[in-house]
């Protein structure tokens, strides 16, 4: 380091940073791949030099003086530069001269970070290990049916129904008394959620869709991804792979000028439309797609000039409460696609979910109702609001569901979870659980980022830069030299792989139940857990 460097109170050393690079000199060979590679500028080419003493050995006054200069690589401490653990330079090092190791101290930074305002750079919320999903186990296995144990054996399919699903009798009262009955589609329970084209690079974007079309054309999966807020290339919007879409439109209404002038043109419907209102990684909160992610083309897309930070507001400001949003946004958008595609809301998960609910069961054009639990999302939030606010998804979808039982209309409305579903690796487990505490299907986001394009951010704060556009691996990037290291084709193949693997161990889990013809949503007597409060909560077996 250099020796005119001033100490000050709220100077930084290596010892300070939550990640610190390992270097080996002897083992370096200055090639400089490291350098160009780091996403955050974590490290540079340094000139070191050492003093050294020499004694004569036959005058021992004398002492000589030597300075030794080398070149190495210096890792920089300031907030701005910090390592972020990413491993970016380990992967290009030639030699296995470097590697970030996750300090084991106090980590300083937070101070630092708070002090400033900035949105918290992390992926993912707090309980990384032992979450209430991971404990439930699955007790119930029928002894006396078919299906056998061996579910790869028996050929059977996992559906869902999305839309308001109504009894032959209630449909055609309805149908003769209004003229239509509410439209319902058949999807498969595991839906890619939310996530913006602004958000996600254009290669990220263009591999799902390719993964979701070949799921859906090839093998025979419906499986649906929604857009997120910024509405989606135009070309779509004109494609017939459409109708593998549900079109996202959220408080801050971008790219909905160009979705609504492509209405007269599209060649296929959308899957559905869903409405957001709340997230459940920052509840309360509104997004924000910062400058650095807003190109032309995003400009282009979402109605607004190039390189400005996009705030989304924490509410749709033309809406004063639920009940108008069921009577405005809701038969709105029903009636701009001519009552024909289904038609719900996304809120964050709360205690006030259940208002929401109950007002949803009073409106006849309302499909469904999508529960965004605090564990989601990369969250691109405050601290403050990350640590302390929002609802685990488990117990709010367990109420809501109850809620629907006592007035007799739990087959009727579904409910989608979403929300740090597999943020253990137990996708299948996790789906299964809120499948069977009320949940028609659920929605998954940041495990399709770590999944199927390699995504290194974890829970224990690694990388985590989603938000800033400097995604070391392209996947949350606009810039063209970060997103064109990832190949569209590798993420449709993954995409595949993750589907196809979900669904064997999906139906490993279903099967036993003998529940092979549907899903078994609401089957809470086939769970147990070894926690008597949670089991008291979620009204399920207590078992040790």
């Amino acid at each position: 380091m250099s020796s005119n460097r001033s100490l000050e109170p709220s100077a930084l050393s290596i010892n300070d940073l939550p990640w610190q690079v390992k270097y080996s000199n002897d083992r370096c060979t200055l090639c400089g791949q490291c350098t160009a590679v780091c996403p955050v500028q974590a490290i540079e080419l340094g000139v070191f030099r050492k003093r050294t003493l020499k004694t004569s050995i036959r005058r021992q006054a004398e002492q000589v003086t030597k300075q030794d200069v080398f070149y190495g690589i210096r890792q920089k401490t300031d907030v701005a530069h910090a390592c972020i653990g990413c491993a970016m330079c380990t992967l290009v090092c030639p030699n296995d001269a470097i590697h970030p190791e996750k300090n084991p101290g106090l980590d300083r930074m937070k101070f630092h970070i708070n002090q400033q305002g900035v949105p918290r750079r992390r992926g993912g919320r707090r309980n990384s290990a032992g979450s209430v999903l991971d404990r439930i186990k699955f007790t119930r296995i029928s002894m006396l049916t078919d299906p056998a144990l061996d579910a790869g054996r028996h050929e059977f399919e996992m559906r869902t129904l999305l839309g308001r699903v109504l009894s032959p009798r209630e449909n055609m009262k309805r149908l003769r008394e209004k003229g239509w009955i509410p439209p319902v589609r058949e999807i498969y329970p595991l839906i890619i959620g939310g996530m913006s084209f602004g958000a996600l690079s254009p290669t990220m974007w263009e591999g799902l869709q390719m993964g979701v079309a070949y799921l859906n054309e090839e093998m025979g999966m419906p499986v649906r991804m929604c857009t997120g807020e910024g509405g989606c290339p135009p070309r779509l919007l004109r494609s017939r792979f459409l109708k593998y879409v549900i079109l996202q439109i959220a408080s801050g209404y971008f790219g909905w000028d160009e979705i609504i002038h492509a209405i007269p043109h599209m060649k296929e419907d959308p899957c559905a439309i869903e409405i957001k209102y709340g997230q459940g990684a920052k509840p309360g909160d509104g997004g924000l797609l910062m400058w650095h992610k807003v190109n032309r083309l995003i400009a282009a897309i979402r109605g607004v000039p190039a390189g400005v930070s996009l705030p989304s507001p924490p509410t749709h400001q033309t809406q004063y409460s639920i009940e108008e949003s069921v009577a405005k946004m809701i038969l709105s958008m029903s009636m701009a696609w001519g009552f024909r595609v289904p038609v719900y809301p996304k809120i964050s998960a709360s205690s006030t979910s259940l208002a929401v609910l109950n007002n949803l069961t009073r409106n006849d054009y309302a499909s469904g109702l999508a529960i965004d639990g605090e564990d989601g999302g990369t969250g691109a939030a405050y601290t403050v609001s990350m640590d302390h606010m929002g609802h685990p998804i488990a117990s709010c979808i367990r109420d809501n569901y109850l809620n629907l039982t006592k007035i007799g209309k739990q087959n009727e409305i579904p409910l989608f979870a979403g929300g740090g579903i597999g943020k253990n690796g137990n996708l299948a487990a996790n789906a299964a659980a809120l499948i069977m505490l009320g949940a028609s299907g659920v929605q998954i986001g940041k495990y399709v980022m770590q999944a199927a394009a390699g995504c290194v951010g974890t829970e224990e704060d690694r990388c985590n830069v989603c938000n800033v556009g400097i995604c070391p691996k392209g996947i949350t990037s606009q810039d063209p030299r970060l997103y064109r290291r990832l190949d569209p084709e590798d993420v449709a193949r993954r995409v595949v792989d993750l589907f196809v693997s979900f669904d064997t161990e999906l139906k490993k889990i279903v099967a036993p139940l003998g529940r092979s013809t549907s899903l078994p949503i609401g089957m809470s007597d086939a769970m147990g857990i070894d926690d008597v409060a949670a089991a008291r909560r979620l009204s399920i077996k207590y078992v040790v």
